[in-house]
């Protein structure tokens, strides 16, 4: 019952073409119109919100929520950090997902990218070698590439997948104590790699670079004596929802 409620409101403003902010119905309205009880409405909405298809403000009425992937990454942060037995083939198992995407991503981007694009990557690299030669990670630059890199596509759910991959493998790393990158020259080399098959147009090459990027990260957890961890036994996990 409370699962066709839910889809039942869902469909109601998919069917009204509510954009997110839009009011929806009130609670009577809603009970009227569906056939069921205060509580069962209530309920609905509350499972809703949950996933933010919808945004209770109390006081105010209920909204049409953002429909964000931050339900995705809590599910998929906790899933990660519940599996304490094998830290690395979880973390893995991410990585691989995002390396197969991001893969599939770079083929579009290789054949297509121009020179303003081009010089745009290439200030990101320049300040990635820059913070490797002091001896300094550099997460952000890191994941400002990889935004900037698919900016062309003009597909707004690639940022969005990129950006929960991301924070799930960091909120991950960060509860374990893995907190900086052991080869900053390394990473900054792989980058330079990417950018370089993209200058010549080589889509092969670029993909290559891609996957060597992804293995190197992959192989860092493996190498404990390469990561600090933050005292014994790391601590408790925590999901680190900002």
């Amino acid at each position: 019952m409370g699962t066709q409620i839910r889809r039942d409101v869902m469909q109601l403003i998919l069917d009204r073409r509510l954009p997110p902010g839009a009011p929806l119905p009130t609670e009577a309205e809603l009970m009227e119109s569906l056939g069921v009880s205060r509580n069962s409405v209530r309920e609905a909405l509350k499972a809703l919100q949950a996933l933010d298809i919808v945004e209770i403000r109390h006081g105010y009425g209920t909204y049409v929520g953002q429909a964000s992937l931050t339900p995705f990454v809590d599910g998929l942060t906790f899933r990660t950090l519940a599996r304490v037995a094998d830290d690395h083939a979880a973390l893995t198992e991410i990585l691989q997902v995002r390396e197969v995407l991001e893969e599939g991503l770079i083929r579009r981007v290789a054949g297509g990218i121009d020179d303003a694009e081009l010089a745009r990557l290439e200030s990101i690299v320049g300040r990635m070698e820059e913070a490797a030669h002091a001896g300094e990670s550099f997460p952000d630059l890191d994941r400002e590439f990889h935004e900037t890199l698919y900016e062309t596509l003009g597909n707004d759910l690639v940022p969005q997948l990129l950006a929960a991959f991301w924070h799930v493998f960091h909120r991950v790393a960060k509860a374990r104590g893995w907190t900086r990158d052991p080869a900053p020259e390394v990473t900054a080399c792989r980058h330079r790699d990417i950018l370089t098959a993209l200058r010549a147009r080589d889509v092969a090459g670029a993909e290559q670079a891609m996957a060597d990027h992804f293995r190197g990260i992959e192989a860092r957890p493996r190498d404990r004596g390469m990561i600090r961890r933050e005292g014994p036994g790391s601590g408790p996990a925590t999901l680190g929802v900002k």
